[in-house]
C-alpha cells in the first residue's frame, strides 16, 4: 500500500521549523489538510505562506504546547477549522542548555520538562479525547522522540530524561487505545539538519563557526550511513506511521538515525 493522508486532517506541531516543517510540506503533499502549530507567530505565518502559494491546505495555528489551554485551544480550533482530527504529529522540542547532570538548576529541569515532556502528554491528552468522541472515531498519534531518550548522552541529561519519558508515554497509550482505534507510536529521531541540531553544537563549542562545522563533521562520520539525516527524511518516516500502510503497527519506537544505535540495539 502506498503511504498516502488523501482526505484526513493532520496536527503537526513543531511546525515551523525542521522536522516538523518538512513534516508538514509532506503530509499536505499525501493529500492531508495540514494544521500547523508553533510559538512562534512570524515564522509560522511564513511557512503557511510558503506552503499555501504551492496549492497544499495547510492553516498555521499559534500556541504554545507546554500550556494546557492553548492546547485545549489548538485542538479546538483544528476541528473547527477542519472538521475532525485524524493524525497528530507531537513534535515540538527544544534543548534548552548544555550542562553536567548536577550543574541544571531546579528551574532548568522544570522548564525542559514542559517542553519536552508534559507538552507531549498534553497534546496526547486531549488528542485521545477528540479521536475518540468524533465520528467515524480513531486516528494516529506519532511522537518525535531521539537516540538520546535510547542511552542518554553528554550534556543533555534533561533532555534525554525528557526523550526517554516519551518513549513511555507513547507504549502506555498505545496499548490502552488500540481497541478504539487509535494507533500511537514514536519516531526516535538522530542526527537531522536542524536548527536545533545546530544550537545544541554552537552550545557545545562555545558558538565558534569552524567548531561547529567541525563538530558536525564528527556527528557524520560515527554514522554508518556517512552523513547527517536531512529533515524530509524523518519526515518520510513520519507519513508512512501516519498513514493506513502502517494499519497494524502500534506501541513502535522506529529509529531513524542511518544507523548511529545499530550497533546497541
Amino acid at each position: 500500500m502506498v503511504a498516502t493522508l488523501s482526505g484526513k486532517v493532520v496536527l503537526i506541531t513543531g511546525g515551523s521549523a525542521g522536522i516538523g516543517k518538512a513534516a508538514a510540506r509532506l503530509f499536505a503533499e499525501a493529500g492531508a489538510s495540514v494544521a500547523l502549530a508553533a510559538r512562534g507567530a512570524e515564522r509560522g505565518q511564513r511557512v503557511e505562506q510558503e506552503l499555501r502559494q504551492a496549492g497544499l491546505d495547510v492553516r498555521f495555528l499559534q500556541a504554545d504546547v507546554s500550556q494546557s489551554d492553548q492546547v485545549q485551544s489548538l485542538i479546538k480550533q483544528t476541528v473547527d477549522i477542519f472538521g475532525r482530527l485524524d493524525c497528530a504529529f507531537n513534535n515540538a522540542a527544544v534543548l534548552s542548555k548544555i550542562a553536567r547532570t548536577a550543574d541544571f538548576s531546579d528551574a532548568d529541569f522544570d522548564a525542559e520538562v514542559a517542553a519536552n515532556l508534559k507538552s507531549v502528554w498534553l497534546c496526547m491528552k486531549y488528542e485521545l479525547q477528540q479521536m475518540q468522541s468524533q465520528e467515524p472515531r480513531g486516528g494516529v498519534i506519532l511522537n518525535t522522540s531521539s537516540i538520546n531518550g535510547l542511552g542518554g548522552a553528554k550534556g543533555a541529561a534533561l533532555y534525554s530524561m525528557s526523550k526517554a519519558g516519551i518513549l513511555g508515554l507513547t507504549k502506555s497509550a498505545a496499548q490502552e487505545y488500540a481497541a478504539h482505534g487509535i494507533r500511537v507510536n514514536a519516531l526516535v529521531a538522530g542526527g537531522f539538519d536542524t536548527e536545533m541540531l545546530q544550537n545544541a553544537m554552537s552550545q557545545a563549542v562555545g558558538g565558534d563557526p569552524a567548531k561547529i562545522e567541525a563538530a558536525l563533521k564528527g556527528i557524520a562520520g560515527m554514522v554508518p550511513a556517512g552523513r547527517i539525516g536531512r529533515p524530509d527524511e524523518a519526515a518520510q518516516a513520519a507519513l508512512w506511521l501516519c498513514s493506513d500502510a502502517a494499519s497494524y503497527v502500534t506501541g513502535l519506537s522506529m529509529i531513524v538515525d542511518g544507523g548511529l544505535t545499530a550497533w546497541a540495539r
